[in-house]
């Protein structure tokens, strides 16, 4: 018999109420209570998956018995909300960005080492079949040498989002799937930032980044393009993969000079070769996410993204925006990213 666990949900809006909808339709999971402020939302969540909904997520924790906890609250409010989920011995995921600081970053990692309780942080991306099939081409050595990772995610204004600017709320997403693509630590950054529509933080952000083994990276990042673009390339000797985050499609573009090379003669350039179109097994992303915390409560971590991971994402678009403040390049200590299992997607390809 499967096992379940009661999950709830803090902050039932656009993000939240798709984790409830998750929690409802595992077969892991039973969702048992939803809580936020907005009480038509709440109670609209709740009827449509019958749970109980609660103004107060303190009240839902005293009365509930819960083993999971989302959430999904504004960023400003993570460290509280995540910090009494914890002491309630509630293992707790929490959206992306972890936290609005590295401290209450390292707050909550403490609680959750303190109190043994798993943490989970909602970066998404690294669940899409599209990044976990390039990773594998990656370390079969299909591209050879990395050059550079060109990152960009664009689209509309978001007015629900209010507490953070596009660095926090976008650009975690792309430095955290970058250090993991190329297995190395970024070392240094720098970057512009654009206020335009945002009352109170920056909407559009440029920046550059070096990782170890000489590889740059580039983000293209705003809230100012009136449609949602997300892909990201990978530039190699071999050739370059590209990445459609939302058709979880993976192609690659071969380098004809560099798969022309025979007898010990290097052929120096570039030319156009063969383009190659991934067949990759559609999932959604959310779940596959949620199935990996799910397994980690019950049988131990297993690789999910978790509190440290969540971490250095703040780190670094915190010296994001201090190298947009300063006007200059910031250089970083070494890091290693830690290695993470993840869920597998077919990756057979087929050439046109």
């Amino acid at each position: 018999m499967t096992q379940q666990l009661n999950a709830a949900v803090i902050g039932v809006g656009a993000m939240g109420a798709n984790h409830a909808r998750v929690y409802a339709r595992m077969p892991t999971t039973n969702l048992v209570a939803v809580a936020d402020l907005d009480p038509d939302i709440c109670d609209r969540v709740a009827r449509t998956y019958k749970a109980t909904a609660y103004s107060d997520y303190r009240h839902m924790l005293e009365s509930e018995k819960l083993d999971l906890v989302t959430i999904a609250l504004p960023t400003h409010l993570h460290c509280q909300a995540a910090l009494e989920t914890m002491a309630a011995g509630i293992h707790t995921f929490v959206e992306k960005p972890l936290a609005d600081s590295v401290a209450h970053a390292r707050t909550m990692i403490d609680a959750s080492h303190e109190h043994e309780i798993l943490l989970g942080v909602g970066h998404i991306e690294r669940y899409n079949p599209a990044v976990i099939a390039l990773k594998q081409r990656l370390e079969t050595g299909q591209l050879g040498k990395i050059y550079q990772i060109h990152a960009r995610r664009v689209g509309p204004f978001p007015p629900r989002i209010q507490d953070v600017g596009v660095v926090f709320d976008l650009a975690t997403h792309e430095l955290n799937v970058m250090e993991y693509l190329a297995g190395t630590g970024i070392q240094s950054i720098s970057a512009e930032v654009k206020r335009t529509l945002h009352n109170d933080h920056e909407d559009l952000v440029s920046g550059i980044v070096r990782l170890e083994d000489d590889i740059v990276g580039v983000l293209d990042i705003n809230w100012l393009t009136p449609t949602k673009i997300r892909q990201l390339s990978i530039l190699g000797e071999q050739g370059m993969f590209l990445v459609n985050y939302l058709t979880q499609e993976l192609w690659f573009y071969e380098n004809r000079s560099a798969q022309d090379r025979w007898d010990g003669l290097a052929t120096v350039g570039v030319s156009e070769g063969s383009v190659i179109k991934y067949e990759l097994e559609r999932v959604e992303p959310l779940r596959a996410e949620l199935e990996a915390f799910v397994d980690a409560a019950i049988n131990g971590y297993n690789g999910l993204v978790n509190g440290e991971e969540g971490l250095r994402a703040v780190y670094l678009a915190e010296q994001m925006l201090r190298a947009s403040r300063e006007r200059k390049v910031v250089t970083l200590p070494p890091y290693k990213p830690i290695p993470a299992l993840t869920r597998a997607a077919s990756s057979n390809g087929s050439k046109r």
